[in-house]
């Protein structure tokens, strides 16, 4: 009997490898071949990894994450743009246009009270309403912080370095700010018996 639980922690290890695949994989591709071939082969190889990962979502989920999805279509849309015009502009405005469409939906949904973060994370996370609420409030100022952080990086540092921040500064930074959300969530969370309470 003792061996189930490592064998259930096992068995929930390839999903996991598979989701960080999926959303890190373009990313560092972007990285590894723009250090070795320069913005536009890096662009294009973003490109298609991103479509490779999209695939491989579908096929092992049976469904497309949102935010990967939204980030995809601009990748697409602006890296063509970077690649036809031969103007690497376009490649780096991605991370502001997509932060900023994800703060402003955040927002939009806020001033509609319907918390899309409850919507997306519900069935995962179970938190009380004033919980979803300043929860994604702070989401949405991290995403438009992160906008405005990409418009000084692109803009007054190489392309080389601003490719390095993406992947070694964004990341970093989006992963302590969800780190640091966690006492948010463990105040605010539902409990079984906060739910009798009410009931």
């Amino acid at each position: 009997m003792k061996p189930q639980p490592e064998t259930s922690a096992r068995a929930a290890e390839p999903p996991l490898l598979i989701k960080l695949a999926i959303d890190l994989g373009p990313l560092l591709v972007f990285f590894g071949t723009n250090a070795v071939y320069g913005i536009y082969a890096g662009t294009a190889a973003f490109m298609a990894a991103t479509v490779v990962s999209l695939g491989v979502a579908w096929l092992r989920f049976h469904k497309l994450p949102v935010m990967p999805l939204v980030s995809a279509v601009v990748v697409m849309a602006f890296g063509a743009l970077t690649l036809y015009l031969q103007d690497d502009t376009f490649i780096k405005l991605k991370p502001t246009i997509v932060y900023t469409m994800f703060a402003l939906l955040l927002a939009a949904g806020l001033l509609l009270k319907k918390p899309l973060l409850e919507l997306l994370f519900g069935p995962v996370f179970n938190l009380t309403e004033e919980g979803w609420r300043k929860l994604t409030l702070r989401w949405a100022l991290f995403f438009l912080v992160m906008a405005v952080l990409n418009e000084i990086v692109w803009r007054n540092f190489s392309t080389d370095f601003w490719v390095n921040f993406k992947v070694f500064g964004f990341l970093p930074l989006t992963f302590l700010f969800a780190m640091l959300q966690v006492p948010l969530m463990q105040r605010y969370a539902v409990t079984e018996a906060k739910e009798e309470n009410r009931a």
